[in-house]
């Protein structure tokens, strides 16, 4: 019996030290996409009962790809949760960095910072642009606070299998899981296959450990559309290439068996280029400015007012104002970063501050372009597709702002929002609970985001 007894109290500290031996080893990723680790400490004990999201973004997904071009896994999710099939709108200027900043923060651009994908801060004397790591990693250049940063404020830990942004210390904190961004490799199939298999191999990990909120972000067919134009076969194939890669997601994650509030959006769509580049230094003496492609940035108030006075008026092409009369509804006279005076196209135009240097090759236009005012080219669209278990199914919703996927995902996950632009109002209708009161996290007070 003694001798029992011991045989099985050497089995069970074998079984002990054989699980921790296992948890020290972390999940098991795919070597493809290795993934940094920050030790933000284990799920509180709320977090741990929390349901789940998957946050999927597809750039430049037009949001009547997936219709036009039959994507038919996609079209399914809609159908068994809620869609946009009129598209949801993108927060102005419709650019990649800014609306993913305003997808995972709630706030428009110009109050979370990021007002175009390059640009210049006349107050830090300084320039922000998404190929410079330096800048896209240093968090004092972002405002608000990402659902990820959120989360792991109010105990729940999380992870991004890339986000613009999500490499940056923001509001206090990283995710506890994030991928460093590689435009060398990240679109290969290797790395597509990969953002699923890390995203599984996290999930399976144990409660105390297992992020609740998850982005993926893939950059297709966002560079066909450019390269090709929206329409071209090219673009049709990427799109239909990504709709196929969220059919394996899915089928990933309902194999873990857990509560799953899968979201697929884009950040904007795409239009065909029509015409050459429109050269605004043809127009305007821009000497002493600095320039970001068509953003303008003068030394003195007197600067300012005479090239507003050279552009106004010059082409139909394009509309021109002073940062403070920047029609409300774009939601872009506050901040700085915008330039001054700002112009801003009245259709699928190419717009450039200034052509290149002499020596330079002066290429023609992309033949496809986003940035644009939604209201101005619909093409500009973006989509949305949910589903899961907090979610009604069979429901469609009107075009509706970006800025309200944060209230909304931040109620999924049981956390206290901080102070956005959305408003939870605008897709309560679509959750199971109709957006009634839901538990905090981790009971810590509401976090109120900086604004500039």
């Amino acid at each position: 019996m003694r001798f029992n007894g011991l045989r099985r109290a050497v089995l069970g500290l074998l079984l002990v030290a054989l699980g921790l031996a296992g948890a020290a080893q972390g999940p098991r990723l795919n070597p493809a996409l290795p993934l940094v680790h920050v030790d933000n400490g284990p799920n509180s004990a709320a977090a741990q009962k929390a349901h789940y999201v998957v946050l999927v973004s597809l750039d430049g997904f037009r949001w009547d790809y997936a219709e036009r071009d039959h994507a038919t896994h996609l079209l399914a999710i809609g159908r068994q949760g809620v869609w946009a099939p009129e598209g949801m709108l993108p927060s102005f200027p419709s650019l990649t960095f800014p609306n993913h900043l305003t997808i995972v923060t709630g706030l428009y651009p110009e109050h979370h910072g990021i007002v175009a994908n390059s640009f210049y801060d006349p107050a830090r004397h300084a320039r922000y642009a998404i190929s410079d790591d330096k800048a896209v990693t240093d968090g004092s250049w972002y405002s608000g606070v990402p659902l990820w940063s959120l989360a792991e404020s109010q105990g729940m830990r999380t992870a991004c299998l890339f986000w613009p942004g999500s490499e940056a210390e923001i509001a206090g904190h990283r995710p506890t899981w994030y991928a460093r961004f590689d435009a060398k490799t990240q679109a290969t199939d290797a790395v597509l296959q990969a953002r699923i298999d890390d995203a599984v191999a996290l999930l399976k990990l144990p409660d105390a450990e297992r992020p609740h909120f998850i982005t993926v972000y893939y950059s297709e067919p966002d560079h066909e559309g450019h390269k090709y134009g929206p329409d071209a076969p090219e673009t049709r194939a990427a799109a239909l290439k990504m709709d196929v890669m969220v059919a394996k997601l899915k089928a990933a994650l309902d194999k873990t068996h857990l509560p799953i509030d899968l979201v697929v959006v884009s950040d904007h769509g795409m239009a065909k280029v029509e015409g050459p580049w429109i050269t605004l230094e043809t127009f305007a003496d821009l000497r002493g400015f600095e320039t970001v492609g068509p953003l303008l940035y003068a030394q003195s108030e007197e600067d300012r007012q005479r090239v507003y006075n050279q552009l106004k008026r010059v082409s139909s092409q394009f509309m021109v104002y002073r940062l403070k009369y920047v029609p409300p509804a774009l939601h872009g006279n506050e901040n700085p970063r915008m330039g001054d005076p700002v112009v801003i196209a009245t259709g699928p135009y190419a717009i450039r501050a200034q052509a290149p240097p002499t020596g330079k090759p002066d290429l023609p236009p992309n033949a496809g372009a986003h940035g644009y005012d939604p209201k101005l080219v619909p093409q500009m669209k973006a989509s949305f597709f949910a589903e899961g278990p907090d979610i009604v199914r069979g429901k469609t919703v009107k075009p509706f702002e970006n800025v309200n996927l944060y209230p909304w995902m931040a109620h999924m996950l049981g956390l206290q929002a901080a102070k956005s632009d959305g408003d939870l109002n605008i897709l309560s209708g679509t959750l199971r609970d109709n957006g009634g009161p839901a538990p905090q996290a981790a009971g810590e007070d509401k976090v109120e985001p900086k604004k500039e």
